[in-house]
């Protein structure tokens, strides 16, 4: 299914010897320009991820965590968990009785890892070190760089948050105002911070000056991270967890990911011919919901770091299992299915594949928009508010504590077929991500879209009990949607953003989707 174009829209871009997609122009070009002077796809994807830490710091930066998948022909997919702890001395008690971990909370901000990420994944698979990695995000830093459309709007709704702090204040905000789309800002403390660890490496970051700058700031305002938590730190390569869905392997991070969730509603979902369905119509976006409330009714119980699950991976995602939550499903109508509890939040997600087909797969977050809402006034780093994914029930194996990871919502994703990788793909948006890889890869493969159209298509989600629908949505799908007993409403911002590369061996071409909904770009060469 292709785009008509008669109406507004993009083409996918096709090229052969390599491919970028992310949610800034600028960042796509660092990865263009690292794949043309030689780098491999891990290098490339790294330059671009710090380019965006930059030029869209209301979602990502080196105060957040990273994941990352990697696929190389004949050789294993490699993952890895780029995210930090809580510090040794937290306590629940810390939280004075609060019934959550509150997305502006001191004790929210756990250790940064992607400095330390994206160190691992050059040592393990490029050819750059970190000081020609980070050099394009250095420039645009201290030379200035144009704000986006979609960065300004953001950025619009957030001065009273970076107000109240005052390394937020004057490091990300012009006169007390958000920026205008068009104009240039520049990081000077941040350019001189990338430098120290394009110079020093990760040590730079996780020890001395920088450290002890994150450490005093949390530290004035209630924290207990402490000198000792950063200088330990390191992320862990990982297996990947996978499930096949009408013939291809798509393959997810383990936890404390919540990528097992969209494995599950894979799983549900294989039992239903959606092929036969509208892809508009209100049966398509019904049985995903309710897929979807399952499936994530399980994360919540369930996916916390994985030294304190109780529950076993493989059987969550096992297909028997898949059978028993399918036949919940009614439908014809919504059922008493649980709900999840879901806070706001967003990150960037990056895709590049190089000419020998090495595709990275890479997310890279500060959770809620810009983070924690508190930035180092010495070094600008704007700090993550990860922890805000810990739950405060004490048995619970996602409850906050010492020297835990949280429950961790950004997922990066690949689907291999016949052991070779087909799409390296990615939809941000927080909790939404989960039903976003679903989303796109039912476009993909059961309404057979090209990457951009299974990008652009409009999307549904739920929060508590109401379904929310983007705009795109037409007016029969959301009847058909409330005569199933669905709340339907118009949600206020579009749901999340997503890149994609698909690979086709048979042709020797790569074609590449960026979601308008930002304002990336796809870009090849």
């Amino acid at each position: 299914m292709h785009r008509d174009f008669h109406f507004p829209g993009r083409s996918p871009v096709i090229a052969r010897e390599g491919m970028a997609a992310t949610s800034h122009p600028l960042a796509s070009l660092a990865a263009i320009e690292a794949l043309r002077a030689g780098g491999n796809a891990a290098d490339a994807a790294i330059a671009a991820v710090a380019v965006l830490g930059v030029v869209e710091p209301q979602m990502t930066g080196i105060g957040g965590d990273c994941f990352c998948l990697i696929a190389r022909p004949g050789a294993p997919i490699w993952g890895y968990n780029g995210s930090g702890r809580t510090g040794a001395r937290m306590r629940l008690e810390m939280l004075g009785g609060a019934a959550s971990v509150g997305p502006d909370s001191i004790h929210a901000v756990t250790v940064p890892g992607a400095v330390e990420a994206w160190s691992a994944i050059l040592a393990a698979h490029g050819r750059f070190g970190l000081d020609r990695a980070l050099a394009p995000a250095i420039h645009y830093a201290q030379a200035g760089f144009p704000v986006a459309a979609r960065v300004a709007f953001d950025w619009s709704s957030l001065v009273e948050r970076l107000r109240r702090d005052a390394g937020a204040a004057r490091h990300f905000l012009v006169d007390g105002r958000a920026p205008e789309a068009g104009e240039v800002l520049r990081f000077p403390a941040l350019a001189e911070t990338l430098n120290a660890i394009a110079t020093g490496g990760p040590a730079a970051f996780y020890q001395g000056r920088i450290a002890q700058d994150v450490v005093a700031t949390l530290a004035a305002r209630g924290g207990v991270l402490a000198p000792e938590d950063f200088a330990e730190h390191r992320g862990e390569a990982v297996t990947p967890i996978a499930t096949n869905y009408r013939g291809l392997d798509v393959v997810e991070l383990p936890p404390n990911g919540q990528g097992l969730t969209a494995l599950v509603m894979l799983n549900i979902l294989e039992h239903f011919d959606l092929a036969a369905l509208d892809p508009l119509g209100p049966e398509r976006f019904h049985l995903a919901l309710e897929a979807a409330r399952l499936a994530y009714s399980l994360r919540d119980a369930h996916v916390a770091d994985p030294a304190f699950m109780l529950t076993d991976v493989f059987g969550l995602i096992d297909k028997r299992f898949a059978a028993t939550l399918a036949g919940r499903i009614d439908p014809a109508k919504r059922g008493a299915l649980p709900n999840s509890p879901f806070t706001g939040g967003n990150t960037v997600y990056l895709a590049v594949v190089d000419r020998d087909r090495m595709a990275v797969s890479l997310i890279n977050s500060l959770f809620s928009h810009f983070g924690v809402g508190i930035a180092t006034e010495a070094t600008g780093i704007m700090l993550h508010n990860r922890g805000a994914c810990f739950v405060t029930a004490p048995e619970h194996p996602n409850g906050i504590g010492p020297r835990k990871r949280p429950m961790h919502t950004i997922i990066p994703a690949l689907a291999m077929r016949n052991g070779r990788c087909e799409l390296a793909f990615g939809v941000m948006g927080s909790h939404f991500q989960p039903m976003g890889h679903t989303h796109f890869l039912l476009n993909v493969i059961d309404y057979a879209m090209d990457v951009q159209r299974a990008i652009d298509f409009p999307r549904a989600f739920f929060e508590g009990e109401r379904t929310l629908v983007e705009r795109g949505v037409p007016r029969s799908a959301i009847e058909g949607l409330e005569a199933r007993s669905h709340e339907v409403a118009f949600t206020a911002a579009p749901w999340g953003g997503g890149q994609a590369i698909r690979i086709d061996w048979d042709r020797g071409t790569l074609t590449g989707g960026s979601d308008p909904r930002k304002d990336g770009a796809a870009l090849g060469y």
